[in-house]
């Protein structure tokens, strides 16, 4: 895949999820997704294939009142791109032994895209 290719199909979820459009991610992943968040050094949260992806996203949507990826930089590679993220959302919920409902969360981090055949096969968000 050319690295224009893996843009705008990262372009097109990273697009999808500041919607909170699930079918619209689910779209362009491989049905063997893999998927895991890494936070300070540790998995926080992970889903092999689709089904498991779409009841993650949707549980992970239902956390914020709003929220946006925003792509500040991609190194590609062969059939992967890694894409420097800046993150903010508002969350809709309280958190247990956190933040609560109306708090701003602001991060930055990156993710690790990998294509097969045209789709994401594998994302790491790290943080």
């Amino acid at each position: 895949m050319t690295g224009d290719g893996m843009r705008d199909v990262i372009g097109r979820f990273v697009a999808a999820y500041n919607r909170f459009d699930v079918n619209g991610m689910l779209a362009l992943l491989a049905p063997n997704v893999v998927f895991e968040n890494v936070s300070g050094g540790q998995v926080t949260a992970s889903a092999v294939g689709a089904a498991e992806f779409r009841s993650l996203a949707e549980q992970s949507a239902k956390l914020f009142s709003e929220r946006e990826q925003r792509i500040t930089g991609i190194t590609f590679r062969s059939d992967s791109a890694l894409v420097s993220i800046a993150y903010r959302g508002v969350l809709a919920a309280d958190i247990p032994g956190g933040p609560t409902a109306g708090s701003v969360l602001e991060l930055t981090g990156e993710s690790e895209y990998s294509f097969e055949e045209g789709r994401i096969s594998r994302l790491v968000d790290r943080s």
